[in-house]
């Protein structure tokens, strides 16, 4: 039977699995039942398994001998959204939800690790070692600005990998398709947190005071020609204020205003200029008499994919899923901490459609689900991917 056959005959399985995670949401870096149910599963299949990396992480391991080491990752952390969705497996956490795929991310993973397991019993596994990364917190950073996948880098997850791999469910892309890009895939970001600074006074004496929100709207105004004056228009880059807040009463001139955004990038040369001209944008208000302040948190940098593993794992998806089922990729202005592991080791980060045809859905949203049909293909094509590595690399 080929990988996708096996697949589809434990495809209940999977599903099942989705949907337990899915109506158990955990947030960052507190997924520790979502861990319990994976470290549970890896064992049952005879992996070895270290818990308790990058904060609740989890990693499995399994070994044929001597030879390459590849990693198959699988995000864990679920969102601040309350479901909307009338579904059985429907969140039992309020405020909580997959609202992003995550869930099914997982589902895939074990679903693969069974089809290597498998191989691996039966004698058809690749010499070298299968590495399984159950991530935490892919969404978010903690306290110190640190998410999972550095985390899980710092306690070891990576030492001696030769390649990782990554798969994301697309719910806008028909179910099924599997969707490679070699090179740049998706951007960085950094976010912003500014504040504008301007003096009290009574609104009907508006000359004795210094409107931070006036203040304020020159330099987003300043922020937003950044990209349309000082980035090369052959270049990708996006600035956005995405939270403005300032005031107290209607007849008072605001004496300081928070803005919060983010911005996106492709090069680090662009990165550096958005940086330099963006703090001359909050500048704008000391040159009106305020004040402007502009704090930049690093985030992810862009994910680049590595051109041969890319070639090598979309080669191993057209033999397991079939030609017409592989497509490109386009390049998106989205994130993904998957970017920290490619920096550690070649990386391929892959899209899997999962589109509802009838109802298509949209990530981050309160009604975000996919079409469970994607699920053994996922499986299928990570579980190809890493038998290629192995056998090719």
């Amino acid at each position: 039977m080929t990988l996708l056959a096996r697949a589809e005959a434990f495809a209940e399985d999977i599903v099942q699995i989705r949907r337990d995670i899915h109506a158990n949401p955990e947030l960052a870096f507190r997924e520790t039942r979502t861990a319990a149910l994976v470290a549970n599963e890896l064992g049952r299949l005879g992996y070895d398994v270290r818990a308790g990396v990058g904060v609740t992480g989890c990693v499995g391991e399994l070994s044929t001998g001597p030879g390459r080491t590849v990693a198959l990752r699988a995000d864990m952390d679920a969102l601040p959204i309350q479901e909307t969705n009338d579904v059985p497996y429907r969140s039992c956490n309020d405020g909580v939800m997959h609202a992003c795929g995550h869930d099914a991310h997982i589902a895939c993973l074990l679903g693969a690790a069974r089809l290597l397991a498998e191989s691996a019993h039966e004698g058809a596994l690749p010499p070298g070692r299968i590495r399984l990364l159950f991530q935490p917190s892919e969404e978010t950073t903690d306290e110190e600005n640190v998410g999972g996948a550095s985390r899980m880098i710092a306690d070891g997850a990576m030492d001696n990998v030769d390649a990782v791999l990554a798969l994301h469910v697309a719910a806008m892309s028909p179910t099924g398709l599997v969707l490679f890009r070699p090179g740049a895939l998706m951007a960085g970001n950094d976010t912003l947190f500014g504040t504008v600074t301007g003096v009290n006074a009574h609104a009907a004496l508006p000359h004795e005071g210094r409107d931070a929100i006036l203040l304020a709207s020159h330099v987003i105004q300043a922020a937003q020609a950044v990209v349309a004056r000082r980035i090369d228009p052959l270049d990708t880059a996006v600035v956005t204020f995405g939270k403005i807040h300032g005031g107290t009463a209607e007849n008072i001139l605001a004496s300081e205003v928070h803005l919060e955004g983010t911005l996106r990038y492709f090069s680090a040369e662009v990165r550096r200029t958005i940086h330099d001209e963006l703090r001359r944008a909050f500048a704008v208000a000391d040159a009106m008499g305020g004040n402007g302040l502009l704090e930049i948190r690093d985030g992810n940098p862009p994910v680049i994919n590595d051109v041969r593993l890319t070639e090598l794992a979309r080669s191993a998806a057209q033999a397991a899923v079939g030609p017409e089922s592989v497509t490109v990729a386009d390049q998106i202005m989205g994130a993904e901490d998957f970017a920290f592991l490619a920096r550690e080791a070649p990386g391929c980060f892959f899209w899997l459609g999962a589109r509802i045809e009838a109802d298509p859905r949209t990530h981050h949203s309160p009604r975000f689900d996919i079409d469970e049909r994607c699920l053994p293909k996922g499986a299928a094509v990570l579980a190809a991917a890493a038998e290629r590595v192995l056998s090719d690399w």
